[in-house]
């Protein structure tokens, strides 16, 4: 779908910032999400396969917060190397946003992280940060988890859950935004988060299944 097609949906400071990053065309998962209301506060849950343009609704949704309601966003990954690279293709991509990523000592508020409006972090840190009293939090407006569906990690899954409940019942105005390729349950997880739920299949390369036996593949 073009991009001009959604025109009148998209805030247009927002529209000028995808613009000008050479986007012409909005992929199935992305119209989807702009139609669930990812620019008028909705918490979303976003299911679909690998590189099927998840990162964009994300940051459809973190340029709401930043430059149309004036707050924070927070992107919360589960490791500090994927921290580490989302922060760099954002401060190339958004050169006018202030971003800051908060992946190390757990023990510290990083009262620095003021002055910023895109913060990336993990979600150890970040539930560190709350538990410090980061005076900075009550500032958030959307909070966007990669991996959502590590909530079944029995490792990691504790914390993001706790860290969820924490987040829901602090901030009254918050935007969830939750990211997968592969979650088993997206209903009953969209009903968890009090979310929209956005599916589809759609993936920009074909994949076919099939059974390898004797050298030879079978084709489903």
């Amino acid at each position: 779908m073009k991009l001009s097609t959604y025109k009148s949906k998209i805030p247009k400071n927002i529209y000028k910032e995808i613009e000008k990053r050479g986007f012409a065309e909005l992929r199935p998962c992305q119209t989807k999400s702009i139609n669930a209301g990812v620019f008028d506060d909705k918490n979303l849950l976003v299911c679909t396969p690998t590189a099927s343009g998840k990162t964009l609704v994300a940051e459809l949704a973190f340029l709401n917060a930043i430059l149309h309601d004036k707050g924070k966003a927070v992107y919360v990954v589960p490791l500090r190397a994927l921290a580490s690279e989302k922060y760099k293709t954002f401060k190339k991509d958004y050169p006018n946003i202030k971003i800051a990523i908060s992946s190390g000592d757990i023990d510290s508020a990083d009262s620095y992280l003021e002055r910023y409006d895109l913060i990336i972090t993990t979600s150890e840190k970040f539930d560190s940060l709350i538990r410090h009293k980061a005076g900075w939090i009550h500032q958030v407006k959307t909070v966007i988890i990669d991996e959502i569906h590590l909530l079944n990690d029995p490792g990691r899954g504790p914390t993001l859950e706790v860290l969820i409940t924490i987040l829901r019942s602090t901030l009254k105005n918050l935007q969830l935004i939750g990211l997968s390729a592969t979650i088993g349950n997206p209903e009953e997880l969209s009903e968890w988060l009090d979310a929209k739920l956005v599916l589809d299949d759609w993936r920009p390369v074909r994949l076919d299944k099939g059974v390898y036996l004797g050298g030879e593949v079978e084709f489903r």
